[in-house]
């Protein structure tokens, strides 16, 4: 094949696979809209029922918004559990009939959509169109509810990006080709000069922001878990603003970008978050572009101004006065919200955004010398090559062995969809890659597993963590063999549950709790995860842990959530579901390691795993760590 041909037959590629990802979305979107499937979509959280409308307003942005709020009991399993977050499109809807009675309501009608601006526990922010028929909100029988509706915008967005980098020229093109070409004339260039020293981090940390510093096309910072990747990421993003005047940040969630935003902030740097956080408070906020811009001294005018407009609006009788006033009256305010955004991205030292919401009209003809991806591991390719445009040079941070992008369609899976540009850069032009290979966060034996299989055992516990545990002479990881047991059954909808699986796992936590003594669990705040790769299985737990009188001392230090609710957090036990047990040795998406390697490196001190031993053991992963965890013993 033609050298020169293979980016683009490449992209023409990750097209296909990405359009047979769409469509499959689109399918299992319109079969979920059905009336049957809501209840489905209440239970995974992709859906409030029933609502009850609070006030509608215009936003700093001068946005329509309608604000909303889930009508929730205390005994609710999903009270706490949602995925609506900022920029997510949404649908209202209602249902007639005596749907409180019945699972299956009588008659499901779709109202309007709108995008969510943000959501604070059972209160959400509904970004909707001008003339939005907000009276259809006020249902007088039945019931009213709002749903996670088919991201289009999204897809449309990758789709662009493909299309532009298969085109471009310039600098775009030369990326492109950079990072699909494998021949070797093509070399990621750098620059020449000694490694400088930085305080506070350990030698790879270090060697990763030098290679940083010196890459002019791209570089690659690879954090395992605990090694502290954001705290490397932080210190090159400064370095590199010694520099250069403004840099731009992404990541494929808004909880990515927060979490690295945050640390930003807190190292003195001026941040401009583009959209919304997940987390609700003044700190998160404060650098928020909408917070910014209501802040600005010139803001009131403009408020002023915008309203007028919308009072001109309403009036019925237009005569060549009313024109000329409005002309007038929406020229002053482009030219006011020009100068304010000058303002703000004049400031901005950081542009933070995800990686859809670099495509904001607000950054229309901005571009940065440097791009960085954090959680690139996570990202379709697609979706990384829309702010990849904006950027002379690229940096991306994050691991591969770690959680993957979203696939839902097993042949474009097969395909090669679930491959990031990250993953294909790493194996391609390994010279760009820095592996951090210390980690602060577990018990050497607990690292040693994840190190051998996934890392090449080239990872090492810092001194103060090396030999750390709750308990003297306690084993940091145990394997109890559930092999007795019923057996998996089918939860609500398709995920899978282990009933006696989740009643001993709370047996034994209560039992290690126990040896442990409720005082020192209580002065040292010892913090537990249990995780279950089946959200069947986390809803159980959740019902079974709120049910014993027990652990109702300890309800605020203990967390239930699938291996995904987990990624980047850390506690200091870890329970580990894993739900399986068959003869036939079936372990269904239990094969996809990744998960494995994160939820066993969230704890610090100790793992306790759950599972069918005759299952699992089929499979050479599983059969290294049982052999592991038992030659911990001797």
């Amino acid at each position: 094949m033609d050298e020169s041909l293979s980016p683009i037959l490449e992209l023409q590629r990750q097209r296909m696979l990405l359009q047979m990802e769409y469509e499959q979305e689109k399918q299992q979107f319109e079969q979920q809209q059905q009336s049957q499937g809501i209840v489905r979509l209440v239970s995974r959280g992709d859906a409030w029922l029933p609502l009850r409308v609070g006030r509608s307003y215009y936003n700093s942005l001068n946005q329509l918004c309608v604000e909303v709020f889930r009508q929730t009991t205390a005994d609710d399993d999903e009270a706490m559990d949602h995925n609506f977050e900022f920029g997510k499109p949404v649908q209202f809807f209602w249902m007639s009939g005596e749907e409180e009675k019945s699972p299956l309501p009588i008659a499901f009608h779709t109202l309007f959509t709108g995008t969510v601006s943000y959501v604070d526990g059972d209160r959400m922010v509904v970004v909707v169109a001008d003339n939005a028929p907000l009276a259809s909100l006020q249902v007088t029988e039945g019931l009213l509810g709002v749903m996670i509706f088919f991201d289009e915008t999204s897809y449309r967005l990758m789709f662009e990006a493909l299309e532009r980098t298969m085109r471009a020229k310039g600098r775009l093109g030369y990326l492109r080709d950079l990072f699909y070409t494998t021949t070797r004339q093509m070399r990621a260039e750098t620059l020449t000069f000694a490694d400088m020293g930085f305080d506070y981090l350990n030698p790879t940390q270090e060697h990763a922001v030098n290679e940083v510093l010196r890459a002019k096309d791209v570089a690659i910072v690879h954090g395992p878990p605990g090694t502290g990747k954001t705290t490397t990421l932080v210190e090159a993003i400064y370095e590199t603003l010694r520099r250069e005047s403004q840099v731009m940040v992404c990541a494929q969630s808004n909880m990515a970008v927060d979490w690295i935003s945050e640390k930003l902030v807190d190292r003195g740097l001026n941040v401009l978050r583009i959209g919304n956080p997940t987390r609700v408070d003044d700190k998160m906020l404060s650098f928020t572009y909408e917070r910014r811009f209501e802040a600005h001294p010139d803001y009131p005018q403009l408020w002023a101004i915008r309203k007028a407009i919308r009072d001109l609006r309403s009036q019925r009788k237009r005569s060549d006065q009313w024109h000329q006033k409005m002309d007038r009256l929406k020229s002053r305010a482009v030219e006011l919200e020009i100068r304010i955004n000058q303002q703000l991205f004049g400031e901005a030292r950081v542009i933070a955004s995800t990686l859809v919401g670099s495509a904001n009209r607000l950054l229309d003809g901005m571009k940065f010398g440097t791009l960085f991806i954090d959680e690139a591991a996570q990202a379709l390719e697609a979706a990384s090559w829309i702010p990849i445009r904006r950027a002379g040079r690229v940096i991306f941070a994050g691991d591969h062995c770690q959680l993957p992008p979203t696939v839902k369609c097993y042949e474009a899976l097969k395909g090669g969809l679930g491959r990031t540009l990250m993953e294909r850069i790493a194996s391609q032009r390994p010279e760009v890659v820095t592996l951090l290979r210390m980690q602060y966060r577990m018990h050497e034996d607990i690292m040693r597993f994840s190190s051998d299989w996934f890392y090449h055992n080239m990872m090492v516990a810092a001194p103060e963590v090396q030999h750390r545990s709750i308990l003297d002479l306690d084993l940091p990881m145990t394997w109890i063999n559930t092999a007795d047991d019923e057996g998996e059954g089918k939860g609500k909808g398709t995920s899978l549950l282990n009933a006696p699986e989740a009643e001993l796992a709370l047996l034994c936590l209560q039992a290690y709790f126990e040896m442990i003594g409720k005082e020192r669990i209580l002065e040292e705040r010892l913090d537990v995860g249990i995780i279950s790769p089946y959200r069947a299985q986390v809803q159980l737990l959740r019902q079974q842990l709120r049910k014993r009188e027990f652990f109702k001392t300890y309800r605020s230090l203990i967390s239930v959530n699938t291996v995904d609710g987990f990624q980047g957090q850390e506690r200091d036990i870890i329970v580990l579901s894993l739900v399986r047990s068959n003869d036939e040795g079936q372990i269904g998406f239990l094969r996809d390691l990744r998960r494995m390697n994160v939820a066993i490196t969230r704890a610090r001190m100790k793992v306790i795993i759950l599972g069918d031993r005759h299952t699992l053991t089929r499979h050479p992963f599983y059969r290294k760590l049982w052999q592991y965890i038992q030659s911990l013993k001797n």
